[in-house]
Formats: structure tokens, C-alpha cells, sequence
């Protein structure tokens, strides 16, 4: 079975939206590996380090809303 990491990638950015707090930060619970291709796609800021959340650019809060709209509003 092949997996579509993209969209893996905009699950995890859809659920990030939803830990969203201070305006643009979300608690990263998520894969190190998926964090570091949000990073590359430049949706978020680096997400290594002891801070337990990660940063959005503002083209990945933007995004992020989006998707969450898509994947999870009825």
C-alpha cells in the first residue's frame, strides 16, 4: 500500500490548527519526521528544541485553517 506523505503532511497541519493558542502557536505531538517536512514545505518555524510547541508561518496558519475547514467542518 503507498502512502501519500503530502497528505499525511496536511492531516498533521490540519490537527496542528486545532491546538492552536497565542496566535499562532500549536503543541507539537506530532512524528519528528512530519514536523520536519512542515518545516521544509516552510509551514512552520523549526520545530527543534525544548519548547513544547512549534511556530506557524503565515503561510501555514493560513493554510492550516484552510485545511482544517476542509477536513473536519461540515
Amino acid at each position: 500500500m503507498a502512502v501519500s506523505k503530502d497528505k499525511i503532511d496536511d492531516a498533521a497541519l490540519a490537527l496542528l490548527y486545532l491546538t492552536l493558542h497565542d496566535d499562532y502557536r500549536a503543541w507539537k505531538g506530532f512524528d519528528w519526521d512530519v514536523l520536519g517536512r512542515l518545516h521544509d514545505k516552510g509551514m512552520i518555524d523549526d520545530p527543534v528544541g525544548k519548547v513544547k510547541s512549534v511556530v506557524f508561518t503565515q503561510e501555514g496558519l493560513e493554510r492550516a485553517k484552510a485545511l482544517f475547514k476542509e477536513l473536519f467542518e461540515d
